[in-house]
């Protein structure tokens, strides 16, 4: 490492100029480019009233930014779907301040990706590691609990390994594109019994006159937007463990920098919309968000959320569909278990010793888990290559 190359923390991503930043995040995932970032910070959805305090590192070598993640200091463990309540208390009764924590991620968003960004031609292992040993000396100096990188590449995994980070796994549900070129060929990958159940869940919603369509890039309109919002409101609202993440403004915000990137499936019956999705995409793969609707129907969620998201995806000739967090009857949809990972750093000796060991049960218990759901899959095996 140069001895010109400095890391600091910045409190905001408008610190660092846009197309700074996105050069560095390159092909990553839509979640990792600064106009998602920023609109979450603009819109009041990520700030200390939510707990989440913006404390983004930036490397720089001489002027030139060579390296960047996105952290945080959480207040709390929601919104990142990687769940350490059980560790936050197990802290609290060996009387260790857990809260504030360090989180390196994306905000309220599951997906796998980049969580440290590098410049092109830079050695990336190398800034990786440096960067997770900056994490873990500012949380020793400033008394706090532990650090987090959620939801990050297997490389960065190994990398962070290498300097004291202890690895978790989890488990996801992804529909992978097997060169289908119609809904049918879809249809046709499934177990026949289960492929029966498809097709009578999608005439069921069919049969009411209810209709669904992808609304996204140029055609998206305001009113799009701000009827997804309600949905999403009206959802949350209806669930007494529901969280309101995300803010009317934040929608607003996405529509004038972001329509490029997403897709809202919309259900609509009698000219009205009753249901929808909020999705994001890029040119490989459709990640599902956030769901609601003002009616109920048999089978709608399903449609809307699936179907209608495999469908589109297999008409763009994306690579794969994450539909999220949680929600192994997403299985029955032909969404088979993916690993995830994240990495965990804690500053006491003791308490990072009894997490390693609960860390090396629980990844066996993970892989026991996928290999039996894979073993119970509802898609047909793939012939094997001779």
């Amino acid at each position: 490492m140069a001895d010109q190359v400095a890391l600091r923390v910045i409190r905001k991503i408008s610190e660092v100029p846009r197309d700074h930043w996105d050069r560095l995040a390159g092909d990553s995932t839509p979640f990792l480019k600064w106009d998602w970032l920023d609109s979450l910070e603009q819109s009041g959805c990520v700030n200390e009233k939510t707990g989440w305090v913006p404390h983004h590192i930036v490397v720089e070598n001489g002027a030139a930014l060579v390296a960047a993640c996105p952290m945080y200091l959480k207040l709390h463990s929601m919104g990142e779907f990687v769940f350490d309540y059980e560790w936050a208390e197990a802290a609290q009764r060996a009387g260790i301040q857990y809260y504030p924590k360090m989180l390196v991620g994306v905000p309220f968003t599951p997906v796998t990706g980049q969580r440290f960004l590098t410049a092109p031609g830079e050695d990336r292992s190398d800034l990786i590691r440096f960067m997770g040993q900056a994490l873990a000396k500012i949380a020793a100096d400033n008394k706090i609990s532990s650090v987090h990188v959620n939801f990050c590449l297997s490389e960065e995994r190994d990398a962070l390994a290498s300097v004291g980070f202890l690895p978790r796994n989890g488990i996801q549900y992804h529909w992978q594109n097997r060169r289908f070129t119609c809904f049918d060929d879809y249809l046709g990958s499934f177990r026949s019994d289960r492929r029966n159940k498809v097709k009578r869940e999608r005439r069921e919603v069919n049969q009411r006159g209810i209709t669904i369509r992808a609304y996204e890039g140029a055609e998206l309109t305001q009113k799009h937007l701000r009827t997804m919002y309600r949905l999403y409101k009206g959802h949350v609202d209806r669930l007494y463990y529901g969280r309101q993440y995300l803010t009317p403004e934040f929608f607003d915000d996405l529509h004038q920098r972001f329509a490029a990137n997403l897709c809202l499936m919309l259900a609509e019956r009698d000219g009205k919309f009753i249901a929808g999705t909020f999705n994001v995409r890029d040119d490989r793969a459709m990640y599902g968000r956030y769901w609601g609707c003002s009616e109920e129907h048999p089978f709608l969620h399903f449609n809307v959320c699936y179907y209608s998201a495999i469908e589109h995806s297999i008409q763009l000739g994306l690579e794969r569909f994450e539909a999220g967090a949680g929600g192994s009857f997403k299985q029955l949809r032909g969404l088979d278990p993916e690993h995830t990972t994240s990495v965990h750093y804690f500053v006491d000796g003791k308490f990072r010793r009894a997490v390693e060991r609960f860390l090396e049960q629980e990844r066996e218990l993970i892989r026991r888990k996928r290999d039996m759901q894979l073993e119970h899959s509802q898609l047909k095996r793939e012939p094997q290559e001779p």
